[in-house]
């Protein structure tokens, strides 16, 4: 339950508190002065959208804070699952900063507008004249109905497999586009996977081959130099051989006379000792060479197939090459594997359309007698409330395909008077019977679902008199299960709280500011005489005010 809300600088409030209790509570007060501002601060609070033009003074930001006992509703896991504080007092916190952005918070942890409003629909249930509205939606009726069957365990078993189902459907009309794409595809792919496992592609070989190629076209260059370097070296004139051996007794000649002349030698001899290794291994080198037009063929055709598939399939490496040869081949190979994927996944499917099948038929049976004993109620909680004649037929209607909630949809039927036919509830029912049955269905719904609290919008309008004394014994009784707070314009219900506030207007230094006080004795007996007769109270209304709150 809400035991506490206080706003800040929202709409016409600059500052607001106020406590609230078990039971029924009421808020009365004249039109603007201000009792939708309060739901609106109530529903930032549950997550709604907040807008910059609700800051009273846009200036400053807007802080609006709840707190809820929670102890008595398993929210535990709740919490655990997104990582929050739990505590039995829980403060949700909004604020709508001066820039527009909006922040929220649990127990003083961060949280986005979607965990809040998850939450939300755990603590309050705000209803509004939109909300009777929905009366008239299938997916409304549907829950009404599943509420009073209680279905809610079935329900998510359904929504478990179903959205498996639909998955599962998704994926096998994936596959099977697939399949047929690749069956179109399937000649000329292997085309082009046979054109790659022929050329045998390996990973490096490219460098290898052009380096390859590079010297096999300048065979005659290389021998040319290489001879060049033999014959430099052992020209008997000038050569490097016998130019290197004059030096070396050169120096040997001198080397006893100082140690400097004697390492001069040694570097020369090792100078002398390491070119005639060098020449030695250039002369087999050279021996070697041979010119080979077959491998020279080899090579360059070997490239070309490379550069060619290149082109073709519009890369530049072998490695890329290779990956789509893999892909090529994974195509080729995957007819016979999409095959067998799409028959496995439509036993599956057929396994699943049996438990949906199953669970489908137990909603049926559940909702067929909830529908039974709903209209039962609806008709023994309407006839007080000015409705004695009003009938009901509900039909629930098997479908073939599989929906989001069964294989049903559903028909909420009314009659209002005698001898008038069933015609759909959106179309025959009037504004002021649709707020008398949401809220003998809100009532039934007490009993069956554990909502800590409802606020009830004005649920009253469009009665009065015994009908609105009727409806706030409704609440009255529902208050017993539950924290019920109603905004009303009937003194016969504000009369019926357990605690009554009253909303006003107050201007003051030129600017008009919404309040909020909790009446005592003394000021319900006044506020319930002021709705009973106006501004000017006569005494009659103030014992007719005396005779409503006792």
């Amino acid at each position: 339950m809400i035991t506490n809300l206080s706003v800040e600088n929202y709409a016409l409030i600059d500052k607001l508190s106020v406590t609230f209790t078990e039971g029924f509570t009421t808020i009365t007060g004249e039109t603007g002065a201000g009792k939708s501002i309060i739901l609106g601060a109530l529903g930032l609070v549950l997550g709604n959208r907040a807008d910059l033009n609700s800051l009273k003074n846009q200036q400053e930001k807007c802080i609006i804070e709840a707190t809820f006992f929670i102890k008595n509703y398993n929210l535990s896991i709740f919490f655990e699952e997104n990582d929050l504080d739990y505590d039995d007092y829980t403060i949700i916190r909004r604020e709508i900063l001066s820039t527009a952005k909006s922040r929220a918070f649990i127990n003083d942890t961060p949280v986005n507008l979607s965990v809040l409003q998850e939450l939300g629909n755990y603590l309050l249930d705000i209803h509004s004249q939109h909300q009777t509205q929905e009366l008239q939606q299938e997916n409304m009726q549907f829950e009404i109905v599943d509420a009073v069957g209680q279905n809610a365990s079935l329900l998510q078993q359904y929504n478990s497999l179903y959205t498996q189902y639909k998955q599962l459907q998704k994926s096998i009309l994936g596959k099977k586009n697939e399949l047929e794409n690749i069956r179109k595809e399937q000649e000329y792919n292997t085309y082009l996977l046979e054109e790659l496992t022929n050329a045998k592609l390996k990973p490096d070989e490219q460098e290898e081959l052009e380096l390859s190629l590079e010297k096999l076209s300048n065979i005659e260059l290389i021998k040319e130099n290489l001879a060049k370097v033999i014959a430099i070296s052992n020209d008997d004139a000038i050569g490097v051989t016998n130019s290197l051996n004059e030096i070396k007794y050169s120096l040997q000649k001198i080397s006893s006379f100082d140690k400097l002349y004697q390492s001069l030698l040694d570097r020369v001899l090792s100078i002398v000792i390491e070119f005639d290794d060098i020449l030695k291994e250039v002369e087999a080198v050279t021996e070697k060479i041979v010119d080979n037009p077959d491998e020279l063929e080899r090579v360059s055709q070997k490239l070309q197939t490379i550069y060619s598939l290149q082109k073709k399939h519009q890369v530049q490496t072998i490695t890329a090459l290779l990956s789509i040869q893999s892909d090529l081949e994974r195509k080729v190979v995957s007819v016979t594997t999409l095959e067998e994927e799409i028959q496995n996944d439509t036993q599956l499917l057929a396994q699943l359309q049996l438990q949906l099948d199953e669970i489908s038929l137990q909603l049926r049976a559940n909702r067929t007698q909830a529908a039974n004993l709903l209209t039962t109620e609806l008709v023994t909680i309407l006839a007080p409330l000015g409705m004695p004649n009003a009938k009901f037929t509900i039909n629930i209607i098997p479908q073939e395909q599989f929906l989001s909630n069964g294989k049903d949809t559903i028909e909420f039927l009314f009659s209002a008077n005698k001898g008038s036919s069933f015609g759909l509830l959106k179309k025959v029912a009037s504004g002021g019977e649709m707020s008398r049955i949401m809220l003998a269905v809100k009532y039934i719904l007490s009993r069956y679902t554990h909502l800590p609290t409802i606020i009830f919008d004005e649920i009253d309008t469009g009665v009065s008199g015994e009908i609105a004394h009727k409806m706030g014994e409704i609440m009255q009784q529902m208050s017993r299960n539950m924290q019920v707070i109603s905004i009303t314009h009937l003194p016969q219900i504000a009369a019926k709280g357990n605690s009554h506030y009253k909303v006003y207007k107050e201007d003051l230094e030129q600017h008009t500011h919404t309040r909020i006080i909790l009446l005592n004795n003394e000021d319900r007996v006044v506020e319930v005489a002021k709705m009973l007769s106006g501004e000017k109270i006569s005494s009659a209304a103030l014992e007719h005010a005396k005779e409503l709150l006792n």
